[in-house]
């Protein structure tokens, strides 16, 4: 099984609603187990900021499906969520990015792994920490702690809903 982590995004509707969704049909698909989830963060939209605030997350799976397939597997569940593609960056039911693949580094017109932004945002990179705080990224001397602490901007970054390790993905009590 290989390491995959995901960031999983929403700022239009029943957000948490989408992400819970979300959740289900990534650990639905064949081969692919959702190891764990980060707590959920209310975040401020980047890019285009004339929008909703977000809901952002983090998850863990462990996967045998290969990352191009993977990929496209993940837009038909954005597609099934009703996400749209009508402004860059824009408001969405619910976004898939394969953040990191068992630490491979993956280049192609389509899919770029590690996520070529990630470093630079924080409604990634502190979910991400809170998954895996030792994490070493894809063929560089770079952690966690040194971004975190010297690069990243953490402003509009805001706990929703703490992960308290109960329910289904510990994450969405009644």
């Amino acid at each position: 099984m290989k390491d995959v982590f995901i960031a999983l995004g929403s700022n239009i509707g029943d957000r948490s609603g989408f992400l819970r969704s979300a959740l289900k049909e990534i650990e639905s698909l064949d081969q692919t187990n959702v190891v764990k989830a980060s707590s959920i963060y209310e975040t401020e939209p980047v890019g285009f900021t004339d929008q909703d605030v977000f809901l952002n997350m983090v998850a863990k799976i462990e996967t045998e499906i290969p990352p191009h397939e993977l990929l496209a597997l993940l837009l038909k569940i954005e597609k099934k969520l009703d996400r749209t593609r009508e402004v860059h960056w824009g408001p969405r039911t619910i976004d898939l990015d394969i953040l990191l693949y068992n630490q491979e580094n993956i280049l192609s017109e389509d899919l770029k792994i590690p996520h070529p932004r990630m470093l630079e945002r924080g409604f990634v990179m502190i979910p991400l920490y809170e998954l895996q705080p030792d994490l070493q990224f894809p063929h560089t001397d770079e952690n966690f702690e040194k971004v975190i602490e010297e690069r990243l901007d953490k402003k509009g970054v805001y706990v929703w809903k703490r992960n308290n390790g109960e329910g289904e993905f510990g994450l969405f009590e009644n």
